[in-house]
C-alpha cells in the first residue's frame, strides 16, 4: 500500500489530478511534495492538522515533505473562501509567525538531515520585478478561467468584491509551484478543497512553462458532526501552541469529541493501524469513551510529547476520576491502560500569595487570571449564570472575596463549566 492509498483509506483526499501518474510517482520513494501554510498568526491550530499529518504520512513513506511558509503571500492574503478582504500584515509580524509555525512543525515533521524542508516564498516573491513577473509568468493565465474559480466568483460576488491586490494571489501560488519545481524537483502539491484552483493553476503552469507534469491532491475541509468548523470551541481555537492552548485543554479538547466524530478522527488525526481503528466502529458508551481517551492521548503525543500527554490526562484523572482503558481498546496505542495513582497537582495551576489571599481576590477576577475566562467580563457571566465553583460550591456573588478561608489543603480548586478545572496554590 502506497502513501496515496493510505491517505484515501484514512479519509483525507477529496481531490487529485493525473491519477495513474501520481500513483506511479508516490510509489517510488524519493519523491517532493508540499503545502503552504498562512502565516497569518503565530500559532497553527487543530484545523492546520490535516495538512501537517499528510505531510508526516508522506515522510513516513520515503518522501520528503516541504512547508512553505508564505512570507510573501501572507504580505496579500488568500481569497480562498473568505467573503472579506485581510488585514494586511508589517513584515515584522510575518516573520514572528514564520518562526512559531516553524516550531510547531517540527513535532510533526523531521526537518533533520534535509529530511524536511522549511521554504518561505519570501524569498523569491519579495523581491520580484513586476514586468518581467507580468511578461514570463502573467501571459500564461486566463482571466476568463481565474474568474471562474470558486474562490474568485464568491468574492466578486460579495458586497465588498475582490481587490486587484488578492487578484494576483493565484499567480503568485502558481509561481511558488514553479519555483519549488526548480529549486527542489517538487511534483506534488496538496492543500485543502478550497485550494483546488490555486493547485490547478500551478500544474498548468509548471506543464506551460517546463514541459512537466506535477501533480495536485486536495484533502476534504473537516467539519465536525453537529455541523461547527474543526478547530473551534466556545472560547475560541485551539491552538498547537502550548501558550495559548494549555496541552490539558487540548486534551480536553479531544476528549470531548463527539460520539459520531471518534472513528473519523482516529483516522485522521493518529497514526494508530486502521484495522484497530475499524474494530470499535460498534463501540457505545463507556467502551466509546475509552476510545476517545486513546484518541485524546495520540493527538496530545503528537502536538506537546508523551510526558505532557501523561500529565494531562493525569490531570483529567484527578478531575474526573481516572478510567481504565481495555486492552483490547486500540492495542497500539501507548496510553497507560491500569489505574495510576492521581493528584489535583497535576491540574493546571496558578501561584498566588498568601497577602493576596488575606487582602481577598475577588471570584470574578481570579477566574479571568486563570485563564476560565478570557475576560473579566467573561468571568462575570459565568458567574451569573451558575457555571462558577469554588472547590466543588457554585459561586453566586461575581466579587466574592476568594481568601485564606478557602484553602483545602494550602489550595483551592476553581471549575468553570462541568470539565474545565484550575488549581491555585500558594
Amino acid at each position: 500500500m502506497n502513501v496515496l492509498d493510505i491517505l484515501k483509506e484514512r479519509g483525507f483526499i477529496d481531490n487529485q489530478t493525473h491519477a495513474a501518474e501520481l500513483e506511479s510517482y508516490l510509489n517510488k520513494e524519493g519523491g517532493s511534495c508540499y503545502i503552504g501554510f498562512d502565516p497569518t498568526a503565530d500559532s497553527l491550530h487543530v484545523g492546520h492538522l490535516i495538512p501537517i499529518m499528510s505531510l508526516s504520512h508522506m515522510q513516513q513513506n520515503g518522501h520528503r515533505p516541504i512547508a512553505l511558509v508564505g512570507g510573501g503571500t501572507g504580505m496579500i492574503g488568500d481569497p480562498s473562501g473568505k467573503t472579506e478582504m485581510r488585514q494586511m500584515m508589517t513584515l515584522d509580524t510575518i516573520d514572528k509567525n514564520v518562526m512559531g509555525i516553524k516550531n510547531q512543525l517540527s513535532k510533526f515533521i523531521d526537518f533533520k538531515d534535509n529530511k524536511a524542508l522549511l521554504a518561505n516564498n519570501a524569498d523569491w516573491l519579495a523581491t520580484l520585478d513586476y514586468v518581467p513577473f507580468l511578461r514570463d509568468i502573467g501571459r500564461h493565465f486566463s482571466i476568463n478561467r481565474m474568474i471562474k474559480a470558486e474562490s474568485y466568483r464568491q468574492r466578486i460576488e460579495s458586497e465588498e468584491g475582490l481587490s486587484f491586490i488578492e487578484f494576483n494571489y493565484m499567480l503568485l501560488q502558481a509561481y511558488d509551484f514553479l519555483k519549488l519545481f526548480d529549486r527542489h524537483h517538487c511534483m506534488l502539491q496538496m492543500g485543502g478543497s478550497d485550494q483546488w484552483g490555486n493547485i490547478l493553476a500551478g500544474v498548468d503552469l509548471v506543464r506551460k512553462t517546463r514541459q512537466e507534469n506535477v501533480f495536485g491532491i486536495t484533502f476534504k475541509l473537516i467539519t465536525k458532526s453537529d455541523g461547527s468548523k474543526m478547530g473551534k470551541t466556545a472560547s475560541g481555537a485551539v491552538w498547537l501552541d502550548p501558550e495559548k492552548t494549555s496541552p490539558y485543554d487540548y486534551y480536553q479538547f479531544w476528549v470531548n469529541t463527539d460520539d459520531r466524530d471518534v472513528v473519523r478522527f482516529l483516522s485522521l488525526f493518529t497514526f494508530l493501524p486502521m484495522a484497530e481503528i475499524d474494530h470499535i466502529t460498534s463501540l457505545s458508551d463507556a467502551r466509546l469513551n475509552q476510545a476517545k481517551e486513546v484518541l485524546a492521548f495520540e493527538a496530545t503525543c503528537l502536538a506537546h510529547s508523551r510526558e505532557e500527554a501523561l500529565k494531562a490526562k493525569a490531570a483529567a484523572a484527578a478531575a474526573f476520576g481516572n478510567r481504565e482503558i481495555f486492552d483490547e481498546i486500540l492495542p497500539s496505542s501507548t496510553i497507560p491502560r491500569q489505574g495510576t495513582a492521581v493528584s489535583p497537582s497535576t491540574l493546571p495551576t496558578t501561584q498566588v500569595s498568601m497577602g493576596e489571599l488575606d487582602d481577598g481576590i475577588p471570584a470574578y477576577q481570579l477566574f479571568h487570571r486563570t485563564g476560565l475566562s478570557k475576560t473579566a467580563g467573561e468571568a462575570r457571566r459565568l458567574i451569573s449564570q451558575g457555571g462558577a465553583y469554588i472547590n466543588g460550591d457554585n459561586v453566586t456573588v461575581f466579587d466574592l472575596p476568594v481568601c485564606a478561608d478557602h484553602l483545602i489543603n494550602h489550595e483551592i480548586i476553581l471549575r468553570a463549566g462541568k470539565k474545565r478545572y484550575h488549581r491555585i496554590k500558594i
